[in-house]
């Protein structure tokens, strides 16, 4: 029997995913600056690698499960 597979879609944790990476980022540039646009620039660079680097553990892993 095969495991029932729930699409990504679906999975109601991954809906909470871009609001957790928005508000760290946020945070964590508000830290480091006085500035609005400074904090939101910093914020958006930083959203961008937090997806870069989420986005290469999925490939990775993915990836893994395709090999014999």
């Amino acid at each position: 029997m095969d495991p029932i597979v729930t699409p990504i879609i679906a999975a109601g944790y991954y809906w909470h995913l871009p609001i957790l990476i928005l508000v760290i980022s946020l945070v964590y540039s508000a830290t480091r600056h006085d500035d609005w646009k400074i904090i939101s620039i910093e914020a958006y660079r930083w959203g961008v690698r937090m997806l870069s680097f989420l986005g290469m553990i999925g490939l990775f892993l993915y990836i893994i499960t395709l090999l014999p």
